[in-house]
């Protein structure tokens, strides 16, 4: 999968891109495909087959069950997490292997469904899938009209243009009147930075000129091209970018802001919600789940225990 020997030309690309000196697709923007991999420092790690797991498999609902295959709604413009490999249609990343390892443990075959990241929680809630996993901060706020497993914990992060000129951070008040890019549906998009802004306005400050973009590739772009000052997102998914955009921009300094539990969303009350908390429990204390973080340099600060697993709305 990850193997990276792509990551000068990935870079190009998505320069090129921003200049508007190439028709790029948001799949050829991607430079975090299979070759490109290698070249950012990922392992070419072996990922063993997750074991079958009788007694969460024995929780799905009999459809599912009959049908054989999990529908996933994915936004693959979010590496490593999801990202096309290099034939532009096959999804690959951190949650295209969690997910391969979460249909081993159900005995179901998996289909990665693309879709912008902002339409996959409706499409899940009106059953055009059967469950989102690309990355979702579980939030109060989505926890009423979704079920979650949660598979990590993570927090945001700030992209600015290489060196930092305007010295940004992860601070309200160091982005009062700046333009500060985001993609639609995110947390960071539709909650952080409105609050960031509102304390700039409650500040007596200029509001933060917030820009959303349809995917992760286009806030990039407009990073590079300077029509943003700022893109703020996952701190994992943008310092990867970050080393893909060939020096064009990088991660503001600071630890991760608000680290947040990360997981599978379901509809909510969904008859899934128990088999797939069950199976992610046991991939989380299995070998793949420890495997495919170290296949694409996740660190252990961002993993989950088992008991962090379920956020159903239980509790």
């Amino acid at each position: 999968m990850m193997l990276r020997s792509r990551a000068i030309a990935g870079g190009s690309l998505l320069l090129a891109g921003a200049i508007g000196l190439s028709a790029c697709t948001t799949a050829s923007l991607d430079a975090g495909n299979e070759a490109g991999a290698t070249a950012v420092g990922q392992k070419n790690t072996e990922v063993s087959a997750a074991p079958f797991n009788a007694a969460a498999a024995g929780l799905l609902p009999p459809g599912v069950r009959a049908r054989g295959t999990l529908v996933v709604g994915t936004d693959p413009t979010f590496a490593p997490y999801e990202f096309y490999a290099s034939d532009n249609k096959t999804v690959v990343g951190w949650d295209a292997d969690f997910a391969k390892a979460l249909g081993e443990t159900l005995g179901l075959k998996i289909q990665m469904v693309p879709a912008t990241f902002d339409t996959i929680l409706p499409g899940v809630s009106s059953h055009k899938y059967d469950v989102g996993i690309s990355g979702f901060n579980v939030t109060a706020e989505r926890m009423k009209n979704a079920d979650f497993a949660v598979y990590q914990s993570s927090g945001s992060g700030l992209a600015v243009k290489a060196g930092n000129p305007r010295k940004l951070s992860v601070d309200p008040m160091k982005l009062c009147g700046m333009k500060v890019g985001g993609e639609k549906g995110t947390t960071q998009g539709i909650e952080t930075l409105p609050e960031f802004s509102k304390k700039c306005v409650d500040a007596g400050n200029q509001p933060i000129d917030i820009q959303l973009f349809p995917s992760q590739h286009e806030a990039n772009l407009a990073l590079m091209s300077g029509r943003v000052d700022g893109v703020l997102s996952g701190t994992i998914a943008m310092g990867y970018s970050s080393k893909l955009s060939g020096g064009a921009f990088e991660l503001a300094g600071g630890e991760d802001y608000a680290p947040t539990p990360v997981g599978i969303a379901m509809p909510k009350g969904s008859p899934l919600t128990g088999a797939i908390v069950a199976a992610v429990r046991a991939i989380v204390a299995g070998e793949s789940y420890k495997q495919i973080n170290a296949r694409y340099g996740i660190p252990q600060s961002v993993t989950v225990s088992p008991d962090a697993v379920d956020a159903s709305g239980a509790r």
